[in-house]
């Protein structure tokens, strides 16, 4: 006789599946979650204790603490200014020709400030867009740490204030006035590191490292300068660079009268403090900042972001704002003043905006 078939009910085919399913739970619910166990070791969480300094969860950075980082960067890159100039170590060769003709000068303290502000700056914000006067060697790469302390003064006037960290471009001149530093008129050289804001000048730090002065400002902020209450608006003093006094010199005569005076220097940072009230004996001071040829934006953007931040002005010779974002250069030449009619000077002064493009 042909055995019989064996037909299973449908109950009893799901009753068969869930036992199998049941056998194998048990023999790999174990490794499973020793395998979880492992990955969440393994991998941080977001926003845990690997978040970077400087960053808040969500990709937010503090401004209050990065204008901290920037006056300390600003003096460390300050300090290796002094000691190289002091060690007559310059090391000065042509690094290239502005669109003058002029060459540009680099020195040692060039590269060593740069380095020591840039690498501050890096590891305290990594998330951050850096942009320096002079290139970053990774193989010069340095652990510069923040320890997170914020400056009593600082602590007093700013409140702590978040915005996304992809909104920020930090601009570093670790040594602006060069062509000075290398003939030894140190009272024209600072380090200067500005913040901006969706390309707004919003924080400004300029270092003098040879007399230790240090002035900084945040715009909706505070600061730790004020401008000067005097100002001459029919003959402004007109604070100009060493190479472009003759070019300023006519017009500014012919639109102001002959009693203007033009006052030659160096460094972007030395001409916005001569428009303030700094307690420097070495510190000329001026009415008005006026700069007739195209110039980059790290040498330029602390020293807008600190007279914005006191109510003065910084725009293009035609009046535009400068954008502190996309390329590094500003092509149409500037005027900066402070507790003056900005845009009368503007319309004063129309044949400077030829002159820039010279």
């Amino acid at each position: 006789m042909a055995p019989m078939g064996i037909r299973l009910s449908p109950l009893g085919m799901a009753v068969f599946c869930l036992l199998g399913l049941g056998v194998l739970y048990h023999l790999y619910s174990g490794f499973l979650a020793g395998r979880f166990a492992f990955f969440m070791l393994s991998e941080p969480a977001a926003g845990g204790p690997e978040t970077p300094h400087g960053s808040a969860p969500g990709g937010a950075v503090d401004l209050r603490e990065l204008l901290a980082v920037s006056v300390l960067a600003a003096v460390r890159g300050g300090e290796e200014v002094k000691r190289v100039r002091e060690g007559n170590v310059l090391n000065a060769k042509a690094k290239g020709k502005t669109r003058e003709g002029a060459e540009e000068q680099l020195t040692t303290g060039d590269l060593l400030s740069n380095r020591r502000m840039f690498y501050l700056l890096k590891g305290a914000f990594p998330a951050v867009q850096i942009n320096s006067e002079e290139r970053v060697d990774t193989a010069d790469q340095e652990t510069v740490s923040w320890d997170r302390s914020i400056p009593e003064d600082i602590k007093q006037k700013i409140q702590p204030k978040e915005v996304p960290a992809e909104s920020v471009t930090v601009w570093i001149d670790p040594l602006d006035a060069t062509q000075e530093y290398t003939e030894d008129l140190r009272q024209y050289v600072t380090t200067m590191v500005c913040v901006a804001v969706n390309g707004k000048p919003v924080i400004g730090v300029i270092h003098k490292p040879f007399s230790s002065y240090t002035a900084w400002a945040m715009v909706d902020g505070g600061s730790n300068v004020k401008a000067r209450s005097s100002y001459n608006e029919k003959t402004p003093r007109i604070i100009v660079s060493r190479s472009h006094a003759g070019k300023v010199e006519q017009v500014a005569r012919q639109t102001f009268g002959n009693k203007t005076v033009i006052i030659p220097a160096g460094g972007a940072g030395y001409k916005v403090l001569a428009l303030l009230d700094v307690p420097e004996k070495n510190q000329q001071e001026a009415d008005v900042y006026i700069h007739v040829t195209y110039i980059k934006k790290w040498d330029i953007c602390a020293g807008n972001a600190v007279l914005r931040a006191l109510g003065g002005h910084m725009t293009t010779l035609t009046g535009e704002e400068i954008s502190y974002a996309g390329s590094d250069g500003n092509e149409g030449g500037l005027i900066a003043s402070i507790n003056m009619n900005h845009k009368a000077l503007i319309e004063k002064l129309p044949d400077l905006e030829k002159t820039s493009h010279k």
